[in-house]
């Protein structure tokens, strides 16, 4: 969701003339939007554990001397459909992986600080109770 989507809510629910049965409805959607996040997340992160394992498994067997110490990153992208299969292939990689290095290396230098203390809301409204 973007900040703009965000501030779109916050706006519809500071709205005195929101009806209480959409509220609900926004609260429902909310939820599930954030039940399907968390499931996405938790699979991002199990793939980031098995891909971080294969690397350090691959360091360690390079650095007592295995025949084929990136076996477990080989695996590891191949469970994935991702290894390169042609030449063209591999040196698209090649450009992409050092095209991201750079640009990550310019977003850290040119990362903006954030103020610190309290977060200015954009949307401010008046509290109010929903009837029973």
């Amino acid at each position: 969701m973007t900040r703009s989507e965000f501030d779109d809510i916050r706006a519809f629910l500071a709205d005195e003339a929101t009806p209480p049965g959409d509220l609900l409805r926004v609260a429902r959607t909310l939820i599930d939007d954030l039940e399907h996040t968390r499931m996405r997340e938790a699979v991002l992160r199990t793939h980031y554990l098995r891909l971080l394992t294969a690397a350090r498994a691959s360091a360690a067997a390079e650095t007592v001397g295995a025949q084929d110490p990136l076996a477990f990153v080989r695996h590891e992208l191949a469970e994935r459909g991702q290894l390169p299969e042609d030449g063209e292939a591999v040196q698209r990689i090649l450009a992409d992986a050092r095209t991201a290095a750079a640009l990550l290396a310019c977003l850290e230098d040119a990362a903006p600080q954030r103020p610190r203390g309290q977060r200015v809301r954009r949307c401010v409204g008046m509290g109010r109770t929903l009837p029973r």
